[in-house]
């Protein structure tokens, strides 16, 4: 979300009536966003069964709802603090459950993808939203630390906790209740709303709006996310588009910076970006990103396409995962306000990479105890899009004839697809420690400089 949204929340902020339902309410909101990045990841070779999807295709089932969340948080950000906060959560939290339903009732590819993107676009609604809330709710120091903290520590959780309701759900119910189960926690969450959150909203911004800049960027973005993904198809997509793809994303951001030089009200102060911190802590979480869709929707896939593994069984094989995830944050939470952050990052780096190097040593007949449970509890104490199934998807063609319908030769195959994936997880992750080696500062950042930023 823009930063001004952080800032003009925390020179508005007070302490809050009902504290602890407020937190509960927006975490809730927070909760079923991240949940939705993996909770459809095990469901993917049932759906792929039953609505015919290419293996090709699958990725867009994952990546289009990052894409549109991902591409216009800093839009529904600015259009919360100029239309009302509260508003605009409800707004995405109503986009949120009729495009569940969508997702649920689809038919084909096209019509998953579509309702998925509609999804994405409701999330950005709400995380930005709620966020903003949360931050303006809650004072600065400790009461929102505390608040934050639990943010980010559910959004982990969520994120893994995610696969493993969506493969109970799959071998339950069916695999549309993992859409299903969002439509009435979306509607019934946009009814209470009123009942549990003020409205709240920055004055100044309502007047100066900078929508040529916010079109600019967003376009860019999911322009961007889009042209990725156009190479993971292998139905010989001509290399002219995307490159023009790459291109024409160039040209839209270097529009938005001359746009939002000259802007009143910029949509993102680009005085920010002179922090050398800052621009290493944006490009490492873009890349530890990567990383984790990689862990949920390829880990997913091997498990049942080479392994053999039910839904359901593929869903609990995360249990450890997202217990270790949990002790993690907690780690983490108490090891940042005593050391400096960036030995904490590059130790949760270091663990994050020798897991998914762990993944990409896993035979095709590997057992969960000692070859992938150790993957999970490594990289998850230490936690491309489309670019890490591009580099994976890369050989699909090549590898498909080799094995010419023979099933050992398959599973070799995909072996190997899978074995590509877990790499450039891996190397996502080593990149993102190079990264914070380089330019993130060593001393130690007092509490406020956080907040601050």
């Amino acid at each position: 979300m823009p930063v001004q949204s952080l800032r003009d929340a925390g020179r508005d902020a007070a302490a809050p009536q009902r504290p602890g339902l407020i937190l509960a309410f927006l975490c809730m909101a927070g909760f079923m966003t991240f949940l939705d990045v993996s909770i459809v990841n095990v469901a993917l070779p049932t759906i792929e069964d039953e609505l015919g999807l290419s293996q090709t295709t699958l990725p867009y089932v994952v990546t289009t709802y990052g894409m549109l969340l991902g591409g216009f948080l800093l839009l529904t950000g600015r259009l919360a603090d100029a239309f009302g906060r509260r508003r605009m959560l409800r707004t995405g939290l109503v986009l949120f459950a009729l495009a569940s339903l969508g997702a649920g009732t689809a038919q084909n590819a096209a019509m998953l993808i579509g309702a998925r993107a509609a999804q994405g676009l409701g999330a950005a609604f709400i995380a930005t939203a709620a966020l903003s809330l949360l931050t303006g709710n809650f004072t600065e120091g400790a009461a929102r630390n505390k608040a934050l903290g639990a943010w980010g520590a559910l959004s982990g959780i969520a994120a893994v906790a995610g696969v493993t309701l969506g493969g109970l759900l799959t071998d339950g119910p069916g695999w549309r209740w993992v859409f299903f189960i969002n439509v009435p926690i979306g509607l019934l969450g946009a009814l209470v709303a009123p009942l549990v959150v003020d409205e709240s909203r920055s004055p100044e911004r309502r007047a100066s709006f900078d929508v040529t800049g916010a079109v600019l960027l967003t376009a860019g973005l999911v322009l961007l996310i889009y042209s990725l993904g156009l190479t993971v198809d292998d139905s010989a997509v001509p290399l002219g588009r995307v490159w023009g793809g790459f291109a024409l994303f160039a040209l839209l951001l270097i529009g938005f910076v001359l746009v939002e030089r000259r802007a009143k009200a910029p949509l993102v102060p680009l005085e920010v970006f002179g922090r050398r911190s800052l621009r290493a802590a944006n490009v490492v979480a873009v890349l530890l990103l990567g990383t984790c869709v990689t862990l949920f929707f390829f880990a997913s896939l091997f498990m049942q396409q080479v392994l053999g593994y039910s839904p359901s069984r593929t869903g609990l094989a995360y249990v450890p995962l997202a217990v270790i995830v949990a002790v993690g944050a907690g780690v983490a939470s108490q090891l940042v306000t005593k050391v400096a952050a960036k030995a904490v990052l590059t130790a949760g780096l270091t663990l994050t990479a020798a897991g998914m190097f762990l993944l990409w040593r896993a035979p095709s007949d590997a057992a969960y105890l000692t070859d992938l449970l150790p993957a999970f509890l490594v990289s998850g104490l230490g936690l491309g899009l489309a670019v890490a199934a591009t580099y994976a998807f890369r050989r699909v063609a090549e590898l498909t004839a080799w094995a010419d319908g023979v099933p050992a030769r398959v599973t070799v195959a995909r072996t190997e697809v899978f074995h590509d994936a877990f790499l450039a997880g891996a190397c996502f992750a080593v990149a993102g420690l190079v990264l914070t080696l380089i330019l993130m500062p060593v001393g130690k950042s007092p509490a406020s400089a956080t907040v601050s930023a």
